[in-house]
């Protein structure tokens, strides 16, 4: 008993995903977001069904992963589809909704971005189209969820009349015959007034020119940099840092001093490394300011549509390096977690694409998490020390795409990307998004922490520690340069990237010191979360070799350029 919800990417599906089953789907404005597929419980009438958002395709010919999941749904046995269609686009829509209405599946289509479509200047007669479709057509904007009602009542009367969705003479047809009767269906039921582009319009089409297309996607990204890093300098400083230090951890210490005797149980809990305290200090103080503003740069801009434009702008570039300029789009979700955005490459048309862009998150992209504890810790050193990584990563990356595209065999095929129209988010989605992500964030991550938290109490007091680290005295403290303390982000920085960081914040480090930490945090294995992804999409031997090059690269580049500072010193 199962509802499939088809269409483009960029349609909006995932909104009314989440208005219809009441689950939490991320919805993005750009090609790649739901690589998979979620699934939630729906009712039509007295009859509960699956809804399942299927991977958002251009046709049910699969050029990629993501359309594959697609078209194998589609010859799964389904009750009904719900076809989103984007009225501002509806020519290319029509395609989509031509081959889906070949498998006799009882089938509504929906006329979604009716509202963009005005703004376009363009009228669609819904009820002509619906009767060149054979089946129900609803217009709506999923955003303000306008048509959601009317579309649950129409699909409610298909599904109770299963039978073909269109004339038999068109049910199957080659894809240059879908074309042209996309074509003129759109030439019957659409009309293009005289209407002048807005401003956004223009906008849009602006930004995907070198001029003015360049200053305004430099500008854009230098705000958002300076809201992330001085915005959460100051929310850390303001707020968090007081709020831990004077109300939170000397609560705790109060409680535990007043149940417990001293010794090794309470250092455990509430000491120097004790996991009341730097669970406070790393999650809640050094970690969720910085990953809260750049959920909140980051959801903006995709609603917005400003992603893919700079793919566009920046493709030359990218192509230079091996890749496409969509590659841009996985950089910057690498830069929320390397976790999706390893798996927003199955987008991607080729095999070599996708792991020349996983390889260069590995190498070169710290998460957020990691951003934030990167920039708690060269807080108090010199200004040019965060951007000196920054340009740090930049090359990072450029070596890795340049290595493993030599190594790896196969194409990168031309840039495919759809253009989203120009918008400004809704609140209310926005507000939403914002709010599922950090809640995905808060799940997905206080796990790993927290082991790595209990893990670090129990070495430091247990005095393995110490044991660990004069063994590992001549890596740490000779090659690298660190105190031996330093051995606990080696070990911790293995469960979750920013553990690699949060134990040399506390540390008396100098300005040589702490980059050098920095840039073996930065390449070190990506967290057993990234492994294991990396395992799942090629493989063991890919992820096995992966993170011994990572481990290897970051433990010799880090050393070698402690050596080099040394003879400056």
């Amino acid at each position: 008993m199962k509802i499939l919800l088809m269409g483009n990417p960029n349609v909006g599906k995932s909104v009314f995903f989440t208005e219809l089953t009441g689950i939490n789907a991320i919805s993005s404005n750009y090609a790649g977001t739901t690589v998979t597929f979620m699934e939630g419980q729906f009712s039509v009438g007295d009859k509960n069904y699956t809804l399942i958002d299927v991977p958002g395709t251009y046709s049910l010919t699969p050029t990629s992963d993501a359309e594959s999941v697609a078209a194998d749904f589609i010859k799964s046995s389904a009750d009904a589809i719900i076809c989103v269609l984007d009225a501002s686009n509806l020519e290319r829509n029509l395609r989509l909704a031509l081959e889906i209405r070949a498998y006799n599946i009882p089938t509504v289509y929906v006329l979604n971005l009716m509202d963009v479509a005005a703004r376009h200047g363009v009228s669609i007669n819904a009820k002509l189209l619906e009767q060149e479709l054979g089946a129900p057509v609803i217009e709506t904007v999923a955003v303000k969820r306008q048509g959601i009602n009317e579309l649950t009542k129409r699909l409610s009367e298909v599904i109770e009349t299963p039978a073909c969705a269109g004339s038999c003479d068109n049910c199957v047809m080659c894809p240059n015959k879908a074309w042209a009767t996309a074509k003129e269906i759109t030439r019957r039921v659409a009309k293009k007034n005289s209407a002048k582009l807005s401003f956004m319009d223009k906008l849009g089409d602006n930004m995907m020119k070198p001029i003015p297309g360049l200053p305004i996607a430099l500008l854009v990204i230098a705000i958002a940099i300076g809201v992330v890093v001085f915005g959460g300098r100051g929310l850390r400083a303001g707020a968090l840092l007081p709020l831990v230090n004077q109300v939170i951890v000397p609560f705790f210490r109060f409680i535990f001093g007043a149940m417990l005797p001293d010794g090794i149980f309470q250092n455990i809990l509430v000491g120097e490394f004790g996991i009341f305290v730097i669970s406070f200090e790393w999650i809640l103080a050094l970690v969720f300011p910085y990953v809260l503003l750049f959920y909140v740069v980051f959801t903006f801009l995709e609603d917005t549509g400003f992603l893919p434009r700079i793919s566009v702008l920046f493709d030359n570039i990218m192509r230079k390096l091996g890749v496409q300029g969509g590659s841009l789009i996985h950089m910057m979700m690498g830069y929320g977690c390397a976790v999706p955005a390893i798996i927003g490459t199955r987008a991607a048309t080729s095999r070599k694409e996708r792991l020349i862009i996983s390889a260069a998150i590995c190498f070169a992209i710290p998460c957020i998490s990691q951003t934030g504890a990167l920039i708690s810790l060269f807080a108090g050193f010199s200004w040019w020390m965060m951007p000196a990584m920054m340009l740090f990563s930049l090359l990072l990356f450029v070596a890795a795409t340049a290595v493993v595209g030599k190594f790896v065999k196969g194409n990168v095929d031309p840039l495919l990307l759809e253009i989203p129209n120009l918008l400004i988010p809704n609140p209310k989605a926005y507000g939403r998004k914002l709010l599922i992500r950090m809640k995905h964030f808060l799940k997905d991550a206080q796990v790993p922490m927290m082991i790595a938290i209990v893990f670090a109490a129990v070495l430091a007091e247990s005095g393995v520690l110490e044991i660990i680290a004069e063994a590992a005295r001549p890596l740490v403290g000779g090659w690298l340069g660190l105190p031996y303390e330093a051995v606990t982000a080696l070990i911790l920085g293995i469960v979750r990237r920013e553990m690699s960081v949060a134990p040399l914040v506390a540390l008396d480090l100098t300005s040589l010191q702490a980059f050098v930490g920095g840039v073996v945090s930065l390449m070190y294995l990506p967290c057993i979360s990234v492994f294991a992804i990396l395992a799942k999409e090629f493989k063991a031997k890919i992820a096995i070799i992966l993170a011994v090059s990572t481990i290897v690269l970051a433990l010799f580049v880090g050393g070698l350029i402690n050596q080099i500072g040394q003879l400056f010193i």
